[in-house]
């Protein structure tokens, strides 16, 4: 917290991002639950144990009693091949829409086999949907107890989507692009209609837990190379930026998760009024290095990054232990608002080699030794 308020520390932060964040049961002997074999045992504990723990997590929601939406989706699932398939099926605007996506029992992420909206004819017709459909009552009492039992230990944060994520992951990634730069009044339409619920939903839960961290998620739909910087404008700031002023008007600091080439749209994170960003990818797989986000950006922003993950999977442990090194530098050179050593997202599959423990070890002992 100290960190995020721009206060002096002793030591910059450490957090493994999703270990240590995500909800894991260890004891859930689901085929799909990756977290349960050994090799992950003593990676968990150190994220316990030894990081600054950053919990993620949604508040509880619930369909308001007006909500149609139990009529117009329906969801089957199927074991095939070992995988887990999801169809879910939309009527709406005389159409039925459908998408299809997939989990594989050792690699703990989903992918989208077919998504929701194919062309024009479909984004009209999901237009047609009752604005009933996205009403949701929200309760927080589950945010309110993960706070109170994490006690000094760490902090809770509100992981939210805003309109951008919701409405161009309704498509596949070439059919979205197409469609943000060729239709820009119909998708300002599908931003629109998640836009009323999703402010709603932030300013309830903002007013009802006050003065946390949260993530918001989407902003990297809009960065290049999948769109040219004016159109973050348009179709983030726009939509996002009054999710950001809510969370900060009711003391909360909000962080923008951007993965990707970010250089071009970060003074818009600044115009937004956001506290921070993550991950900060470094070159190749973003285009701006960390100590020049610092030197420009640095005192408005506090910055969470830049550990690449597959650094952690793959450098031998000398050369991880310097570019690790060389990301505390970077977040802590020059006068700053704050600084948290973290990967860029985390190993996601069922076994963690010997190579990214030992990794993930490096990270937290430079870090509660490293004095700027």
């Amino acid at each position: 917290m100290a960190t995020l308020r721009g206060e002096p520390v002793d030591r910059p932060a450490v957090n493994f991002y999703e270990i240590g964040g995500f909800d894991i049961d260890r004891a859930d002997d689901d085929p799909f639950n990756i977290y349960t074999d050994p090799s992950w045992r003593t990676l968990l504990d150190l994220a316990e144990d030894e990081t600054d723990i950053i919990r993620m997590r949604c508040a509880r929601t619930t369909p308001a009693p007006d909500n149609p939406s139990a009529e117009l989706f329906k969801a089957e699932e199927r074991i095939e091949d070992g995988s887990r398939l999801t169809r879910t099926t939309v009527t709406c605007g005389g159409r039925t829409l459908t998408s299809l996506s997939r989990r594989d029992p050792d690699v703990d992420t989903v992918w989208e086999i077919e998504h929701l909206l194919k062309d024009v004819d479909d984004a009209k017709s999901y237009l047609e949907l009752p604005d009933e459909v996205f009403d949701y009552e929200v309760d927080v009492s589950n945010l309110v107890a993960e706070d109170k039992a994490l006690g000094d230990r760490g902090i809770v944060m509100v992981d939210q989507a805003d309109p951008i994520c919701h409405a161009a992951g309704l498509f596949s990634m070439a059919d979205y692009t197409v469609m943000a730069l060729t239709e820009p009044r119909l998708f300002h339409r599908i931003l629109e209609k998640w836009s009323r619920p999703l402010m709603e939903r932030t300013e309830t839960i903002a007013a009802a837990f006050p003065g946390h961290l949260w993530r918001v998620v989407g902003a990297e739909y809009a960065t290049p190379p999948y769109l040219p910087p004016r159109l973050f404008e348009e179709y983030v700031v726009r939509y996002t930026g009054p999710m950001v002023e809510a969370i900060e008007r009711h003391g909360g600091f909000a962080r923008i998760h951007c993965h990707g080439r970010i250089r071009e749209v970060l003074p818009h994170f600044v115009k937004m009024g956001a506290s921070g960003t993550d991950p900060i990818e470094p070159p190749p797989q973003g285009n701006v290095e960390l100590s020049y986000v610092r030197k420009e950006y640095g005192r408005d922003l506090v910055l969470f990054g830049n550990i690449e993950v597959a650094d952690i999977e793959t450098l031998d442990p000398p050369a991880f232990e310097k570019k690790c090194a060389q990301s505390l530098a970077d977040g802590t050179r020059d006068d700053g608002r704050g600084f948290v050593l973290m990967p860029t997202a985390c190993v996601y599959g069922r076994k963690v080699s010997p190579t990214a423990m030992k990794n993930y070890e490096t990270i937290v002992r430079l870090a509660k030794a490293w004095r700027p």
